[in-house]
C-alpha cells in the first residue's frame, strides 16, 4: 500500500472517483435518512472529503486537479436551471411584481442582516465587507467584497457556509413561518442561499426549483448593484 498510495495520490482520476464516491454515499444516506435536511448530501461530501484530505496530508491544489472536471459541469448545470424556468414561464409571468418586491426585500434584508451581524460582533471591517454579499453565488459575491475592501477567499467560505444553512434549515424554516407556496419558497431559497439552495428547492418540486433559480441570478446582479451603495451610506 505504501508503494502504491503515491501513485493513486498524484493521479487526477483518483480525486475525481472518491468525489463522485463520497458524494453518491452521502446522497444514499439522505434518502435512507428520509432527507432529513441534517444530512444534506452537500454537506456531508464537504466535510468527508475534507476530513479524508485531512488526514492524507493532500493539498487541496491537487484534490483539484481531479476535481475541476466537477467544477466545470457548475457552468452548464447553472444553464441547466432555464428548463425548469421555460417549464413554468406561465408562473412566473404572473407574479413578476411579487417577484420583484420579494427579491428587493430579500437582497436589502440579506446585505444589511449581514453587515449588523459583523458590526455587532465586534468584526474587523475587512471582515464585514467580506460577509455584506455572503448571500449570492461565490464568482459574483468575491467580485463585490474585493470591490468593497472585503476578502474575497474569505467571502468565498462564507458563500458556502451560507449556502449549506440554507439548504439545510431553510426549508425547515419557511415551514415554521408557515410559507407553503411554491413560488415563495422558491425565491426564498434562491434569494438567501444561491445555488445550493437551488439545489435543495428543486427536491422540493419543479415550481420552487424554478423560482429559485430565477432569483438567485436576479439576486447576484441586485447585490452587485445594492452593496456598494449600502455599504458607502451605512459604513461611511
Amino acid at each position: 500500500m505504501n508503494a502504491v498510495w503515491p501513485q493513486l495520490a498524484a493521479n487526477p482520476l483518483t480525486w475525481l472517483t472518491l468525489t463522485l464516491v463520497v458524494y453518491q454515499a452521502a446522497h444514499w444516506l439522505w434518502r435512507r435518512g428520509r432527507m432529513n435536511p441534517l444530512l444534506n448530501p452537500v454537506l456531508l461530501s464537504i466535510a468527508t472529503i475534507s476530513a479524508i484530505l485531512t488526514l492524507t496530508g493532500i493539498d487541496y491544489a491537487r484534490y483539484f486537479s481531479g476535481a475541476h472536471l466537477l467544477h466545470f459541469l457548475l457552468g452548464p448545470a447553472t444553464v441547466a436551471l432555464a428548463i425548469p424556468l421555460y417549464r413554468q414561464l406561465g408562473q412566473l409571468l404572473r407574479s413578476v411584481w411579487a417577484l420583484a418586491a420579494g427579491l428587493l426585500a430579500g437582497s436589502v434584508a440579506a446585505i444589511l442582516a449581514s453587515l449588523a451581524l459583523g458590526w455587532g460582533l465586534g468584526a474587523s471591517r475587512q471582515t464585514i465587507m467580506s460577509l455584506a454579499p455572503k448571500s449570492v453565488t461565490s464568482p459574483i459575491a468575491m467580485g463585490i467584497a474585493e470591490q468593497i475592501g472585503g476578502l474575497p477567499s474569505l467571502t468565498a467560505v462564507l458563500v458556502i457556509l451560507t449556502g449549506i444553512a440554507g439548504a439545510v434549515g431553510g426549508g425547515w424554516l419557511l415551514d415554521r413561518l408557515h410559507v407553503h407556496d411554491d413560488r415563495a419558497r422558491g425565491v426564498a431559497m434562491g434569494t438567501a442561499a444561491h445555488g445550493i439552495g437551488t439545489a435543495r428547492a428543486l427536491q422540493m418540486g419543479e415550481v420552487t426549483g424554478a423560482f429559485s433559480g430565477l432569483a438567485m441570478g436576479l439576486n447576484g446582479i441586485a447585490t452587485a448593484l445594492l452593496t456598494p451603495v449600502l455599504v458607502k451610506w451605512l459604513m461611511g
